[in-house]
């Protein structure tokens, strides 16, 4: 009688142990990525050292339309997002990338398959905006939405406070530091292997209206980036 209760308990146990070991790697895995309405997702520290040189990365810049819809990890999210206009100088909270009168006036939204996230480069972290799956809207050519997420840049005009300039001044500042931001985008997905393409051919007014932004937030551009086909 012993031994058969001796023999079921070490069954047991051993399922067990097996069904933890499987759910406790499944949860380390599905913890590296974004999961669907996580309200604040914290990004890991953004890896700002090694990798290609700069004019190894400006040598393999160049724009790609086809991707693969494989996800990036939160890892790989932070780098980039760093690269494009993340602090890198904690002491005067400046950028990657500059900006007209430092005015930092251009955030970056993030969609992906789980929703559109905020990027708050001061926190790191990705903050919900809305929970649905909106990549395809954030462009008209068919290859949108293919990637593994769209960064919407948005410009908030309230920034552009000091230097009394007109809206007609504020459109080109905004764009040109959008630019900026854009390029570093380009860099490091060349640095990575990575694909992407920076996209003018935007429904403004209706992403407007899905991302519920204020009247003095307007939409500058959209950049898609992924990994190539079969990656």
């Amino acid at each position: 009688m012993e031994i058969k209760v001796f023999r079921e308990l070490a069954a047991f146990t051993l399922v067990f142990s097996l069904f933890f070991c499987l759910f406790a790697g499944t949860a380390k895995s599905d913890d590296e990525y974004i999961t669907p309405n996580r309200r604040v997702v914290k990004l890991p520290a953004p890896v700002t050292a090694g990798g290609a040189t700069l004019l190894e990365a400006l040598s393999k810049r160049m724009t790609s339309r086809s991707f693969s819809d494989k996800p990036f990890t939160r890892q790989q999210i932070s780098d980039l997002l760093w690269a494009a206009s993340g602090i890198n100088r904690k002491d005067s909270a400046k950028m990657t990338a500059p900006t007209a009168l430092n005015w930092q006036e251009i955030d970056i939204y993030v969609a992906t398959k789980e929703g559109v996230y905020f990027h708050n480069r001061v926190k790191n972290v990705l903050e919900l905006v809305l929970a649905k799956d909106v990549m395809k809207e954030t462009g008209k050519q068919e290859f949108v939405g293919t990637g593994a997420l769209e960064m919407i840049f948005v410009a908030d005009y309230s920034k552009m406070k000091h230097g009394n300039v007109s809206e007609e001044k504020k459109v080109i500042y905004s764009r040109t530091d959008t630019g900026f931001i854009s390029q570093n985008v380009y860099l490091f997905c060349a640095a990575n292997g990575l694909n992407t393409v920076v996209r003018g051919l935007v429904p403004y007014d209706e992403l407007h209206k899905t991302l519920n932004l204020r009247a003095d937030q307007k939409i500058t551009y959209c950049q898609t980036v992924g990994f190539a086909p079969g990656k």
